[in-house]
């Protein structure tokens, strides 16, 4: 059995990810800090669940592995924006140093998982040979990572760049700071769906089980020299949906599957941002494409909700959820005495 070593396994894609992985008879160590919980992912006897921050990952994790899928960031643009120095130590230094202790340990093949966002907003449909506009700390962190790590490829050492569409869908570690998924959750909610004016901008996406058998794809793919050293972007040309198409997808969506009305509800000035990706290179090269739309993640977070299997909660806002954890982490190490808060090591009987 081969080994893949998956950081971020613990996030919104390693979720997903780590037990397709596992069904396709691979080994997979584990890498997260489990900021959203252990739990989500599955026991296996072919699992390995490390514990540990991506920054200071010794060389005796990549012993023995075959594979590594860099999947540890921070994940968004509030997020980013917020926690600007960690996004530019995790999204890009230690993910070049976890590419270049890969190259180091005999790794066959590392998958960066990068972002469709350093195209910014362009008029023109881009493809992996377009200019790059990345326009946020996550962005820009995201393409100096792509940089750097493209100069470490060599016959021995296989590198494959990978830009997702705008993720979608349902996973054990819920987003709703995701535009599908929370526009989902807010008309499923509220009964009114927000969106800004005037809807013609376009936005790519692509469903998170589509994600990880991308991921899969290029594991398994047999040709090197097809894919050493390449960039792909990830998603498929008919998931670009301009905004006014998606909101319509949502409603219609929300109201087959709950008989309840949903309102469109315009908001701001027309927002002219909007930018078009070319999934072409993926399809021809992997021969590799989506099989689901967003209908298909709309209705599957809907019969969760339904059903009362999914809600939101602070988790499933990242940017929230961490901010909740650093001020935890304030009040907590201001109070603690003795290695506890009430329960302290020296027990009185001891002091009597």
């Amino acid at each position: 059995m081969e080994t893949v070593l998956v950081t971020g396994a613990g996030g919104y894609i390693g979720s997903i990810l780590v037990p397709k992985l596992l069904e396709n008879g691979y080994k997979v160590k584990a890498i997260d800090r489990f900021f959203f919980g252990k739990e989500k992912l599955p026991i296996h006897e072919c699992l390995t669940i490390i514990q540990d921050d991506v920054r200071m990952l010794p060389e005796s994790y990549f012993k023995n592995v075959d594979y590594v899928i860099d999947l540890a960031a921070i994940s968004n643009d509030p997020t980013g924006e917020k926690f600007q120095e960690e996004t530019w130590h995790i999204n890009y230094l230690s993910r070049v140093r976890t590419a270049k202790l890969s190259k180091k340990s005999g790794v066959k093949r590392y998958i960066l998982a990068s972002s469709c966002s350093v195209y910014g907003f362009q008029e023109n449909i881009c493809d992996e040979t377009s200019p790059t506009n990345p326009l946020t700390t996550y962005a820009k962190a995201n393409l100096k990572a792509e940089e750097d790590i493209l100069t470490l490829p060599d016959d021995n050492f296989n590198v494959v760049i990978l830009r997702f569409a705008t993720v979608f869908g349902y996973s054990p570690r819920m987003r709703f700071d995701l535009a599908i998924n929370g526009m989902t959750y807010h008309a499923w909610k509220n009964g009114v769906l927000p969106l800004m004016r005037d809807g013609t901008q376009y936005r790519p996406f692509v469903h998170i089980q589509d994600v990880a058998e991308a991921m899969i794809t290029c594991l398994k793919f047999p040709d090197s020299a097809k894919i050493n050293g390449q960039i792909f972007n990830v998603g498929g040309d008919n998931l670009n949906y301009q905004l006014l198409e998606l909101g319509n997808i949502v409603i219609s969506q929300i109201e087959k599957l709950t008989g309840k009305k949903i309102q469109l509800e315009w908001y701001g000035d027309p927002d002219k941002r909007s930018y078009r990706v070319s999934f072409k290179k993926i399809k021809e090269t992997l021969n590799w494409e989506p099989k689901r739309k967003a209908e298909d993640g709309v209705k599957e977070i809907v019969e969760k909700l339904e059903a009362g299997l999914l809600e939101k909660t602070p988790e499933t806002i990242t940017l929230e959820w961490y901010s909740t954890l650093e001020r935890w982490y304030s009040v907590i190490k201001n109070m603690e005495m003795y290695d506890g808060l009430l329960k302290i090591k020296t027990p009185l009987k001891e002091m009597q």
